[in-house]
């Protein structure tokens, strides 16, 4: 994330319910928020009838694809604050790019797909991860002051914000987060499962 030649090792791990938290975002944001470089693009596709990656993290500035690799069309939308946009019912590459100029969390989903649902996080700053199987992330940062932001799909109650010190030998900190559980799958009934298939017959082609 960070090319100073001075920079230090941050290493946060999130728990909940006393085991690592896989897919949290974190992010240490400096005093002064940071706007991705200019040209900066990242995408969020559709496969499966799901968004691909669930949760997509960027800088604010940074403009985002929705390829459509599906065999079927989609029609992506989002309410948020930070992004609100819809996508014309589309297949393929054809769906015009979106710049996220905000910072916050984008609900994304899908008008014609009800179970289909994204997120895009939206940062200031150039210094985030999304945590895994283990529930830790490194960052190399520049010595200093900074906000530690903490953010994951089913959080409860607002997102975690605790100010840290990083020093030149840098940070090994953990976190607790409140989270509901994950909810199962639901059965698929045989209507849904109906209208699944007929959508998967239906031509992908351009509206």
């Amino acid at each position: 994330m960070c090319s100073h030649a001075q920079a230090a090792t941050v290493r946060i791990t999130v728990n909940a319910s006393g085991a690592g938290l896989s897919d949290a975002v974190v992010s240490l944001q400096p005093a002064q928020g940071r706007a991705a470089p200019a040209g900066t693009t990242a995408a969020m596709d559709q496969r499966d009838s799901q968004f691909v990656p669930a949760v997509l993290v960027v800088q604010t500035g940074t403009v985002v694809t929705f390829p459509n690799s599906d065999h079927i069309r989609h029609q992506v939308y989002s309410f948020s604050p930070a992004k609100r946009f819809e996508l014309p019912l589309y297949a393929g590459t054809t769906a015009k790019p979106v710049r996220f100029d905000q910072p916050g969390v984008v609900v994304l989903g899908c008008n014609i797909h009800d179970w289909m649902l994204g997120h895009i996080v939206v940062l200031d700053t150039p210094f985030f991860a999304t945590t895994g199987a283990q529930g830790t992330v490194t960052l190399e940062v520049p010595p200093g002051q900074y906000t530690l932001h903490a953010w994951h799909a089913r959080l409860q109650n607002t997102a975690f914000a605790q100010q840290v010190t990083v020093t030149a030998q840098g940070l090994n900190q953990a976190i607790t987060l409140g989270v509901a559980p994950a909810k199962p799958d639901a059965p698929v009934s045989d209507r849904v499962r109906a209208l699944q298939e007929k959508f998967r017959r239906i031509p992908a082609e351009s509206p």
